[in-house]
This record gives C-alpha cells, structure tokens and sequence, in this order.
C-alpha cells in the first residue's frame, strides 16, 4: 500500500465549493496525509525541513490546488521555490525523490471545451501544468497525466457529490496499487483512466 502526501493550496477556501470537500472526504483514509499550505503558513514562513521530511515518508506526492491564472496559487509556487532544493531534490547529491509518484489534481472554473487548442484558453490543462511535468523530471520522480475538475462553478450538488466518489476511488486507486500507471502514462488526464477502468468493469 502506497503512502500518499496531498499537498493542498487554496488561498480562499472559505469560499471553496468544491476543493475543501474533496480534501475532507479522503482526509481521514489510511495512508493519506494532507498537508495544507495556507492553514500552515498564513505568513508564508515555510518550514523547510518539515516539509522535506513529509516527502520523503511518502510515495505518491499530489499538488491540490484550483487553477489560479493557468498556474498554481502563491504559497505552492513558495514551497517549490524553497522544498525543492539543490542538494535534495536535484542535482548530484539531490537523491531524496527519486521514484516517487507526483501528479496534480486541479479545479477550473472553465469548461473542459475552454481548455483546448481552439479554445477560450488556447492550450490544454496538460500544458498548462509543464513546469510541474518538468519540475518532476528533474526530480526523478514519475510525473502522472493530471486529475481534473473542470467548471466547478457550474456543479449541483449532486454533481459535486459524484466528483467527491471519483476522487475518493481515484486515491484508492493509486494508494492500493490497482491499476499498472505506467500504461497510462501519456494520457491526458486521470480522469480518463478512472473511466476507461469502470468501462472495463
């Protein structure tokens, strides 16, 4: 079994409809930590080797965050900017991540339509999210197509509650090692994967 690390960032979570719902739906599964960013850090002080010690507990490392104009919120960028050092995660002696599973899991406000070539948003969430793609290679770690929620504005309840289910399967899915993810690789979302396998069943 997997030990998952989901490291959440969402600036205006009171305001969450979705986001702060599927992080307390798996907040209490086996093996699943969360670690909120802005609950840790309202001033931004990161403590650097706490968050360095979490990564290396765990196997899977997931960056939860809305879609804050095609990139991640500020205190995410923060933590890549200072967790991710030289020495530790990367370069000659930077060995610490090596083999981990890294992926994202977003929210958009657009639909998925909007997040196309001819689209409202001109390119893909996939290609959006390189640097993290990037960021992982240089880190050795296995860099996971993203899991994505689009148009969460426009969600009922019992849509949001449908999403709540697919993020819950999708976590055990990865925590319990049920499904090869290498072959999955160069998809364009999780999403896809989570529904190819209910096809299959």
């Amino acid at each position: 079994m997997r030990k998952i690390l989901i490291i959440y960032a969402h600036p205006i979570e009171n305001k969450s409809r979705v986001n702060k719902q599927l992080i307390k739906a798996v907040s209490e599964m086996e093996n699943v930590t969360i670690n909120n960013l802005y609950e840790s850090y309202p001033d931004f002080y990161i403590n650097v080797k706490y968050e360095q010690g979490l990564l290396l507990k765990h196997d899977v490392i997931i960056w939860h965050h809305p879609l804050y104009w095609y990139s991640a919120p500020a205190l995410l960028k923060e933590w890549f900017d200072l967790v991710l050092e030289h020495g530790f995660a990367y370069g000659k002696e930077g060995t610490a991540l090596i083999g981990k599973m890294a992926l994202n899991c977003i929210t958009t406000g657009g639909r998925e339509s909007t997040y196309q070539s001819g689209g409202m948003n001109r390119f893909t969430v996939k290609q959006f999210l390189l640097p993290f793609d990037q960021s992982a290679y240089l880190c050795k770690m296995q860099y996971l197509p993203p899991y994505v929620i689009h148009g969460v504005h426009l969600l009922n309840n019992n849509d949001v509650a449908d999403e709540i289910y697919a993020y819950k399967k999708m976590i055990s899915f990865l925590r319990d090692e049920l499904f090869d993810v290498n072959a999955f690789m160069k998809g364009d979302s999780l999403n896809q994967l989570m529904s190819q396998i209910k096809s299959d069943n």
